[in-house]
């Protein structure tokens, strides 16, 4: 089943200038996006506004009968992308969607904001 990572790239950091030309999201989702090809397990999607500014750089990690989550406080590092790509391949291999603590890449550690469970059927 495809996991998907949305990216929102409208969020700016509190140490957000201007003089950057872009967002923090958008950076980050570019560093994502240029970390690893999409393939049938984990897709990628920008959205402009996931409604967590107070988080800066968030992204939603989802599939449809999963528990889903929403990371956030991300600097848009390779770092940061790397990690959120393999908590997202993680996410995809799981059958509900949890993945154990131990197992968390320790670049996603510190930066979950929610999580949602499954919608019924």
């Amino acid at each position: 089943m495809t996991t998907w990572i949305t990216i929102c790239d409208t969020c700016k950091r509190e140490d957000w200038d201007a003089s950057l030309g872009r967002t923090h999201g958008e950076m980050l989702a570019e560093l994502i996006e240029g970390a690893a090809p999409e393939g049938p397990d984990v897709r990628l999607r920008r959205v402009s506004c996931l409604m967590g500014c107070d988080h800066g750089c968030n992204v939603a990690v989802q599939a449809a009968g999963k528990l889903c989550y929403t990371l956030g406080r991300f600097e848009p590092t390779e770092e940061a992308a790397h990690a959120i790509l393999d908590y997202a391949r993680m996410h995809s291999d799981s059958d509900t969607g949890r993945v154990p603590y131990r197992d968390w890449p320790q670049g996603v550690k510190g930066h979950f904001v929610t999580r949602h469970p499954p919608l019924p059927e």
